[in-house]
């Protein structure tokens, strides 16, 4: 049995009794309203030893540029950002470039489907089979045979939101029989298999593969929020970034946080050193609720902001307090292997995202919660120490080492607010 089974029990009757508290008070035109470093305990000093790291990743071009931002409630303590948008752009990086935010999307989208819960459209329990049929004859495969075998246990949307469901994410799972079936049952593109399906056609095909393993006994970093995406979509009755404009960025303010960007717009991307991007500007039919938004730090802002004040933003509610608190509870229970786990024993792993404990490796105190991108972006959120931490760059592939990343970022943070 999982060890936190009776809070959860509590969690999912609270969650399906819920009401949507949304008010209609008017977001701040701008998000950024600077308030002194020292209030969160960081002084002029230990700001300087940042900024000089990630001046040296620009000079020795591991990255064109940088945002480091660090706020609370009150506004943000610490805003930095050197060098500039691109090794061939000249344009000062700042809080209005844009940034390929990639599994940053995930959060984005688990919020939301805590808010249709809360509206009482779904729910936890739900079979996924429910909403996409496709799912509800499921088949486990055997890695070395290759030979399927029915699931035993239903797909939930609660394992899409574990990452416990069976599903995989191919590009850690290459080499794979199962990531072979996936990296052949899409459409070919240099960045993703899947480019021309929508969402749901997206969540149909992943539902006539078969599973790495049972949902519930294992975590695995996947595309169940890719599924979660096409959920949205059938349960509101519109495509995912109407979705997420009605439920979170419109009421947050979030202008500028979108699956694709108008060409008049492509002057402000963010572009890597090393490898190459997706081109954003092309509008392709996959809304990827995985990996598919780009945003910019101001905006982000707004969506960390409400996370740390219990789900609401300037008078705007986005979801219940209790809802939160259930989406950043720890649910990789003892009977789940922890063998795909990116982090062991040490962190976990919530309704939507990541848990990570503040005070070292004391998995038994406070954590923060939040994600991070694979093109080089993190934010996370840290109610105990009331904070929230977001970092913004473009990197893919080339060297390692770099004097400051997203890593390295958090670890000075954390060590500057110790001093």
């Amino acid at each position: 049995m999982r060890n936190s089974s009776l809070k959860r029990k509590f969690c999912l009757a609270a969650l399906a009794m819920s009401v949507s508290l949304s008010t209609f008070a008017a977001p701040p035109e701008n998000s950024i309203s600077m308030i002194d470093s020292t209030k969160l305990g960081i002084d002029a000093a230990e700001i300087q030893a940042m900024v000089s790291k990630m001046q040296a990743a620009v000079e020795q071009d591991f990255v064109s540029g940088s945002i480091l931002l660090i706020g609370n409630d009150e506004g943000i303590a610490v805003l930095e950002t050197v060098g500039t948008q691109g090794p061939n752009d000249n344009t000062a990086m700042d809080v209005e470039t844009l940034f390929r935010i990639y599994s940053m999307t995930k959060p984005i989208i688990s919020v939301a489907i805590m808010d249709q819960i809360e509206d009482g459209l779904i729910a936890l329990s739900d079979p996924v089979s429910k909403y996409i049929p496709e799912f509800a004859q499921m088949q486990v495969i055997d890695e070395d045979s290759g030979d399927t075998t029915p699931a035993k246990v239903t797909m939930t949307i609660e394992h899409l939101l574990t990452h416990e469901s069976g599903l995989i994410l191919e590009i850690f799972d290459p080499q794979s029989k199962l990531g072979q079936l996936y990296l052949n049952s899409g459409r070919n593109s240099a960045t993703s298999p899947f480019p021309d399906m929508t969402a749901l056609e997206l969540a149909q095909t992943l539902g006539k593969l078969p599973l790495r393993f049972e949902p519930g006994t294992k975590w695995h970093y996947s595309r169940s929020t890719d599924v979660l995406g096409a959920i949205l979509e059938i349960v509101d009755h519109k495509s995912l970034d109407l979705v997420l404009a009605d439920r979170i960025f419109t009421p947050l303010g979030m202008n500028d946080t979108s699956f694709y960007i108008p060409k008049s717009q492509a002057g402000r991307i963010a572009e890597p050193i090393h490898g190459e991007m997706s081109d954003n500007t092309i509008v392709m039919p996959l809304l990827s609720g995985g990996g598919g938004l780009n945003s910019t730090t101001e905006d982000y802002v707004r969506f960390a902001n409400m996370l740390l004040n219990g789900g609401i933003y300037h008078g705007t509610r986005i979801i219940d307090e209790s809802t939160l608190t259930a989406m950043t509870e720890k649910f990789i229970g003892d009977d789940v292997s922890r063998e795909y786990f990116f982090y062991g024993e040490r962190g976990d792993w919530g309704l939507g995202f990541n848990l990570q404990p503040v005070n070292g490796n004391d998995a038994n105190g406070p954590h923060n919660f939040g994600w991070q991108g694979v093109g080089g972006t993190l934010f996370l959120v840290d109610p105990s120490n009331e904070f929230f931490l977001i970092y913004m760059a473009q990197t893919r592939s080339g060297p390692r080492g770099s004097p400051f990343d997203l890593n390295v970022a958090q670890r000075d943070v954390y060590s500057a607010m110790r001093n």
